[in-house]
């Protein structure tokens, strides 16, 4: 697995800093880990396990903001617990058509920024 976070890595690379422009922020961490560790308002979610299904623009199922981003040309900026789904979910994104960056470091990058989330078992 390493080898492929590795290289995935170096195929898209993002940051917390980049995710404060335009686009849209894509939670792939599963619905469990949203509720014990909080959500970063606005973000779409959509659970690794589901990435290609719900981005697939030809599936009528599939998620509409996510479509829309790909059909705009927005960022989209990947996030989960440490990075590693993340960069591979964003790689899988841009192979898709997608402008996809993960969000290095995750979910503590995100709080280390001091970026907004809410709920998680800090009850914020």
């Amino acid at each position: 697995m390493k080898d492929f976070v590795a290289e995935s890595r170096q195929k898209t690379q993002g940051s917390v800093e980049a995710a404060k422009a335009d686009g849209l922020v894509l939670d792939v961490r599963e619905a469990h880990e949203l509720d014990a560790d909080g959500r970063v308002p606005g973000a779409v979610h959509v659970p690794r396990g589901f990435l290609e299904a719900k981005a697939d623009v030809t599936n009528e199922g599939g998620d509409k903001a996510l479509h829309a981003a790909r059909a705009e040309g927005r960022a989209v900026h990947v996030l989960c617990a440490s990075g590693a789904r993340a960069s591979l979910a964003a790689a899988t994104l841009v192979e898709m058509g997608y402008a996809a960056k993960p969000i290095e470091g995750g979910l503590k990058s995100w709080r280390e920024a001091g970026r907004a989330l809410v709920g998680g078992k800090d009850g914020a």
